[in-house]
């Protein structure tokens, strides 16, 4: 089998040509498929200006690379240097690219945590649309500290959070921010992770149980984390006092807040209010369908 430099990515890999196409084979392109460039076009393009085809190859290859990963078939030709160039299919803001990264992981995995390898990473940016590796390791950062996804060396794993907003932004919609504070119980951290936390994701919300405690003297990262939500969750059971420190912060920037509690302990609650008036709830799976019911109104 004759073998060819692709054009967008330097790599020599084979090819097949057939009816004026050339198929590029397993390059960093299409690493698990192929494309196809017009014979005629591979001369045209290499005589473009260097400037150009610096700003040019990182599009072409992630375009190939996205459209290949879907199970599309891929023919180029020179006309489609400055069509591509200008589609609305690439993205142009750093958030855009950031949502490829997540997509790619979720058409991978098939839940959150779910550990997918991306090998080499070095080459790997045109799964951003990024120019270049810098790029897509500030694009890696920025969704570990949004807590949408993990890294451990090639290793890749979206969160829940990163797996709910990725589906909400494939069916055609953004997941609003929910921030649920709880006990700092692990037993009843579990049972909001696995009951709870998928129900509030139906009705369109990004939801994650913030870790750590939240008081007058916690750091400005985690008021951020309520400022940046569009609802707040504050279970009161156990009574912890942050949990209605960081509520009454969030009612202050208004941003609504749902008040939970375990039926077992709403008889000594520490705060009586008219504005605290919480759902009671027995078992995880009853307090998930009256959220599902509130949140739906």
């Amino acid at each position: 089998m004759d073998t060819k430099r692709c054009l967008f990515c330097d790599q020599i890999v084979p090819i097949e040509t057939k009816e004026g196409y050339d198929w590029y084979i397993g390059c960093y392109c299409s690493p698990v498929g192929r494309y196809g460039l017009r014979s005629d076009s591979y001369e045209t393009y290499c005589t473009l200006p260097l400037a150009s085809k610096r700003r040019l190859n990182p599009l072409f290859s992630a375009y190939i690379r996205e459209l290949t990963d879907c199970g599309e078939t891929v023919r180029l030709a020179t006309e489609d240097i400055d069509t591509l160039e200008h589609s609305s299919r690439i993205p142009a803001t750093i958030d855009e690219k950031a949502n490829r990264l997540l997509q790619y992981l979720h058409r991978r995995s098939s839940a959150a945590y779910e550990p997918v390898v991306i090998h080499p990473l070095a080459v790997s940016y045109n799964l951003t649309y990024s120019m270049n590796l810098q790029e897509l390791i500030y694009i890696i950062e920025m969704l570990k500290e949004r807590e949408m996804l993990e890294r451990s060396g090639s290793t890749f794993k979206l969160t829940k959070t990163g797996w709910m907003e990725t589906v909400a932004t494939a069916e055609g919609r953004r997941a609003k921010s929910c921030l649920i504070l709880v006990p700092d119980n692990e037993e009843r951290r579990n049972e909001w992770e696995e009951r709870v936390v998928p129900s509030i994701a139906q009705c369109g919300y990004a939801a994650r149980i913030h870790s750590g405690s939240l008081s007058p003297d916690s750091v400005p990262d985690d008021y951020r984390d309520i400022a940046e939500s569009k609802l707040l969750i504050a279970d009161l059971s156990e009574h912890a006092p942050e949990v209605y420190f960081a509520a009454g912060y969030a009612l202050g920037l208004q941003i609504p807040v749902i008040w939970t509690i375990k039926r077992d302990e709403s008889d000594v609650m520490r705060v009586r209010s008219e504005l605290i008036r919480p759902i009671v709830w027995d078992k995880p799976e009853e307090l998930a369908a009256l959220l599902q019911q509130r949140l739906s109104v």
